[in-house]
């Protein structure tokens, strides 16, 4: 798997990522303890199960870095010069451990970068869905690619 170049892009490319990850407990209760996050909702089942979700949620900083982990490797992998933001960051529908998440990402825009003739800017939505076909997750990502060789 290699990302592509600016110049491979167009508006309107849709890729469904190959890869699938089915959350564990053991990432939720790493990433959350790694990024020094005490909540409840997402270390103590007691605490989740009295909560309205009726069991652990998993942490939401997790969801968003396993989505833009599942696209790298289709869009930016081995291209990239730096991503410049994100925006637009949704998470319409609760993640629980067990659940199996794919990634889709697709061209909203590109631009040609004024300080850099060897690249440009490309904006991708990035959408992380679970097995029942729901929304869980959806950003918009701008990267700074890199044109391609030659």
């Amino acid at each position: 798997m290699a990302g592509r170049y600016f110049d491979q892009w167009q508006i309107g490319d849709r890729i469904e990522h190959e890869i699938r990850r089915t959350v564990t407990e053991t990432d939720n209760l790493l990433f959350s303890t790694m990024t020094h996050n005490p909540q409840p909702l997402h270390l103590d089942l007691e605490a989740a199960k009295a909560s309205e979700f009726g069991q652990i949620l998993v942490n939401g900083t997790f969801t968003f870095a396993l989505m833009v982990g599942l696209s790298v490797g289709d869009t930016t992998l081995g291209t990239l010069v730096a991503n410049l933001g994100y925006d637009k960051l949704v998470m319409p529908k609760p993640v629980f451990i067990g659940d199996t998440m794919r990634a889709t990402s697709e061209v909203m825009g590109l631009r040609e970068s004024k300080s850099r003739p060897d690249a440009g800017i490309v904006t991708f939505t990035h959408q992380l869905i679970n097995q029942r076909d729901q929304v869980v997750c959806q950003c918009e990502r701008s990267a700074l690619l890199k044109r391609r060789p030659g």
